[in-house]
């Protein structure tokens, strides 16, 4: 058992892809926001990468370990202490029974991520350790961990002393700026030429009013084509409504005039249009995005999205580490 002195800011049990296979009985995917940093915590301590981790939103937990194990912290930067002592990220690390890690606000990124050899074994639920906050379900009664309560740990064995070397981790951002890949639709035929040049040249602010559901958008307005107008009752009055339909995970969801990304607990359907799709590549440097900071967006081809996504999964393997 780990057990929780401090729990952070809705620091979640989480595995990687998720809960596959709900969404259409309300129940999202779930699963870390930045999976690259997440698969590579898991890779540094022996488990496999999709194994259960901690996700530490912006300001990180204090854990006490009643045995001897090996961890890492990967992602954000909260400034990991291990009995105050400064402790290396991006590495496998011993730690001893009665050991205390301490994480504080996150300096740089937005999401840290805890593996432990073995992986955290709370209960499966729907095929998943995942935490859904909003419905109850995953993690440790069914929310994010909390003051008191004792994480359980599968057995597993990891090597102290590995590293991933720079060239492999993900460029977490330090001048609040981000380019995110976007795929043009399903609905991209609802805007004008121009807006969405407008779209594609803004810089969007990410606002503070952004959860594991939605991350909204501040920036200039919509313009629409004919067919925003021009439709049947049963579509809806603004212009951006439409008939209930399908949304992707990473749909940019437009509801009125407010663009809001659909990330890991959003909703599978609706009746706004998706103008673009961030795509799975790209959903962990929204993971690492701060209120605040400000999001570009770069138009690429499903093609090139999918190329992206395995170049990610070909770097978080084992073969990659090197000795600390």
């Amino acid at each position: 058992m780990i057990k929780v002195l401090k729990a952070g800011l809705e620091t979640s049990i989480q595995d990687y892809p998720g809960r596959i296979g709900y969404w259409n009985q309300g129940f999202p995917p779930s699963g870390p926001m930045d999976s690259w940093s997440f698969r590579f915590a898991n890779v540094l301590v022996g488990n496999q990468p999709g194994a259960a981790g901690l996700e530490c939103q912006f300001l990180g937990p204090t854990l006490f370990f009643d045995a001897d194990t090996v961890i890492a912290v990967t992602g954000a930067d909260m400034r990991p202490a291990l009995d105050g002592e400064p402790f290396p990220m991006w590495q496998s690390v011993a730690v001893r029974a009665r050991q205390t890690l301490a994480l504080g606000a996150a300096r740089v990124g937005g999401r840290a991520y805890i593996a432990v050899a073995g992986g955290f074994a709370n209960e499966e639920r729907l095929g998943s350790r995942s935490t859904f906050n909003k419905a109850g379900v995953g993690g440790i009664d069914g929310h994010s961990i909390k003051a008191g309560q004792d994480l359980p740990v599968a057995e597993g064995r990891g090597t102290p002393g590995l590293l991933v070397p720079n060239e492999h981790r993900p460029d977490i951002r330090t001048d609040r700026t981000w380019t995110i890949e976007v795929c043009a639709g399903p609905n991209d035929d609802w805007i004008d030429d121009a807006g969405k040049k407008r779209f594609l040249s803004s810089a969007w602010t990410l606002s503070a009013k952004s959860d594991r559901t939605g991350f909204r958008l501040q920036g200039p307005e919509w313009t629409f084509t004919e067919k925003a107008y021009n439709k049947p009752k049963e579509h809806g009055s603004l212009p951006s409504n439409i008939i209930d339909h399908g949304y992707p995970l990473g749909a940019i969801n437009l509801a009125g005039q407010t663009p809001i990304i659909l990330v890991n607990d959003g909703p599978s359907m609706g009746g706004f249009i998706n103008p673009y799709t961030v795509p799975s590549a790209a959903f962990w440097k929204l993971g690492q995005a701060r209120p605040g900071e400000h999001l570009h967006f770069r138009l690429v081809s499903v093609a090139e999205a999918q190329r992206m996504a395995k170049q990610i999964a070909e770097r978080c393997v084992r073969e990659i580490l090197v000795n600390a």
